[in-house]
């Protein structure tokens, strides 16, 4: 019975070892390194920066509201009572 956990051992080992791509040593090592650089510098640094940039902004804009401005411009609404369906306000001539 001591040879049945050895083989659960191994079997465990070799799962672990294709999951993590069927690399043995330095190779396996130096692929993974790569892999969590370009992860850093694609998902992880760029996120952080936007969260800092917010921060910054949402400090500025809490210390003094008059030197903070606003870069995005608001969108015009085209329609004259405002609303994005309903009726407009028109005036019917023929109720004189």
């Amino acid at each position: 019975m001591s040879s049945g956990w050895r083989r659960t051992a191994g079997n465990v080992r070799s799962f672990i070892g294709n999951s993590l791509g069927g690399l043995r040593g330095g190779s396996n090592v130096a692929s993974w390194i790569v892999a969590g650089t370009l992860a850093y510098y694609l998902w992880i640094k760029p996120s952080q920066d936007l969260k800092r940039q917010q921060e910054e902004r949402a400090a500025l804009a809490s210390s003094d509201p008059y030197r903070y401005i606003e870069k995005r411009k608001p969108i015009p609404d085209p329609q004259e009572t405002g609303l994005i369906y309903g009726k407009k306000n028109r005036t019917n001539k023929s109720e004189e």
